[in-house]
């Protein structure tokens, strides 16, 4: 049965966060994201919230309005609209649940409606890999973070 986290927190708007890997990653395992959601902190039902959240296994945070596909780091994406006193719609998260993380990542999340903190919550499932598993993983992840600027 596979273990499973989750990591979760309120980050100020247009801020970055890491969320840490290396100190706790066991040897010959890694971790695969299975879930990645943002919801609004404050003002709720009362204010529009336009949530934008990225993470990366890049040196830098990806800018959640600015993001771009073709980064190689960008393990996930996330965009939703919150209307005031209205479900929230478009809520939609984009996931590279075949990247195997074995570092330290970075989160950044913005409301570009109102600017308000935000909560966050990633899950994770630890994963065995085997000798060639894991030394491609950390070579993968070694390339994005020193060609990431």
């Amino acid at each position: 049965m596979p273990k499973e986290f989750i990591m979760r927190g309120k980050t100020p708007s247009g801020t970055e966060e890491i969320l840490e890997f290396g100190h706790q990653a066991r040897p010959g395992y890694g971790y695969r994201m299975t879930e990645f959601q943002l919801f609004p902190s404050s003002s709720m039902g009362s204010d529009t919230a336009e949530l934008v959240g990225t993470i990366t296994a890049g040196t830098t945070a990806v800018s959640p309005p600015d993001q771009s596909f073709n980064d190689d780091g960008l393990i996930a994406s996330f965009y939703g609209t919150f209307p005031a006193s209205q479900v929230a719609t478009g809520a939609n998260a984009v996931i590279n649940d075949l990247f195997i993380i074995t570092q330290d990542l970075i989160l950044m999340v913005q409301d570009t409606a109102n600017n308000n903190p935000i909560n966050w919550q990633c899950r994770f499932e630890e994963i065995k890999l085997s000798t060639a598993g894991e030394a491609v993983a950390n070579f993968k992840q070694y390339t994005i973070y020193n060609t990431s600027s």
